[in-house]
């Protein structure tokens, strides 16, 4: 039996739910150190997986300020073995168009943003390799098949939001070992390390970095817009989630 956490947005909950074969589907409310999370706890055959949306709260939590302990901790009373994220991301290189599906092999955090369940206690935690490399190997394995060819392993930079980057920002990122950007992964990252729970993070990407707009680099980027395009992509990434459960 396989309990699955998985981390994504409102939409991503949906399909997939739809697309999974389901026994049995239950809303709660967990209750945390951090504040409550609500969680939906679905059965299939003999597998559980338990579903977070992300922003979850009054409207759509921005970005700096998800509840990302809570989340975390409630994945962990849950007893999950695993967690797999799902990520929205903004793309630099030309060999990861939008509409690609990936995964995140190394993340670089310098928002100087820290993020940790040990607030007292001197705690140091390895995050030499933090992706699993046994659920990253399944990605791969997903992934490839639905997208031969594709450079799927990547680096997440970590912006802290909630505005998207500048085109110079994007320059600089790219030099540093940028491959995408995005606004939360990592801070969940740090804290399932922090716990033991194995991680892995599914990146869609969205959009096209700042001024990496092919034929307009003055391209403004549109909420909306990057939305309705990771939105767009859920075929893959509900493949890596019956992977996990099947």
């Amino acid at each position: 039996m396989m309990r699955l956490g998985v981390i994504g947005g409102t939409a991503m909950t949906s399909l997939a739910t739809d697309e999974i074969e389901v026994s049995r589907s239950d809303n709660i409310i967990a209750q945390t150190d951090y504040g409550p999370v609500p969680m939906l706890c679905v059965t299939s055959g003999t597998d559980e997986l338990i579903f977070i949306e992300r922003h979850h709260g009054d409207g759509i939590t921005p970005p700096h300020r998800i509840n990302h302990r809570a989340n975390i901790q409630a994945l962990y009373g849950a007893g999950v073995d695993a967690i797999l994220a799902v990520c929205s991301v903004g793309t630099i290189p030309e060999d990861f168009p939008p509409g690609t599906v990936g995964y995140a092999v190394q993340y670089i955090d310098f928002t100087g943003v820290e993020m940790s369940f040990f607030q007292d206690d001197a705690q140091f935690t390895s995050m030499t390799e933090p992706f699993d490399s046994g659920m990253n190997k399944k990605l791969h394995q997903v992934l490839t098949k639905l997208q031969p060819g594709v450079e799927l392993a990547r680096t997440y930079w970590l912006a802290q939001g909630p505005h998207f980057e500048t085109s110079a920002e994007i320059n600089a990122i790219e030099k540093l070992g940028g491959e995408v950007v995005g606004m939360t992964m990592p801070r969940e990252c740090k804290l399932a390390v922090e716990l033991g729970i194995p991680y892995a993070a599914i990146l869609v990407s969205s959009n096209w970095a700042a001024g990496r707009e092919p034929g307009d680099s003055s391209k403004d980027l549109d909420h909306s817009e990057v939305s309705a395009k990771a939105e767009s992509k859920l075929g893959p990434v509900i493949a890596c989630i019956k992977a996990f459960t099947q």
